[in-house]
């Protein structure tokens, strides 16, 4: 049953990995926007990551 605490923890990784390319490349990111710019990377990337780190931690002390 640790298969959905897995993918949280790697959803939320893979996240703040993006943000840190994001950081540096902003169109890389977010290619579908019309204004690309770091804050949008932060506010998408940092709470996408965020709150999967959060569903990770609740799913790990429900199921201990």
């Amino acid at each position: 049953m640790k298969f959905f605490p897995q993918i949280f923890l790697f959803c939320s990784v893979t996240s703040f990995l993006f943000m840190v390319i994001g950081l540096f490349r902003p169109w890389a990111m977010l290619w579908w926007e019309g204004v690309q710019n770091r804050r949008k990377v932060i506010k998408l990337y940092g709470s996408v990551g965020i709150v999967s780190y959060l569903v990770y931690w609740l799913f790990i002390w429900i199921m201990p």
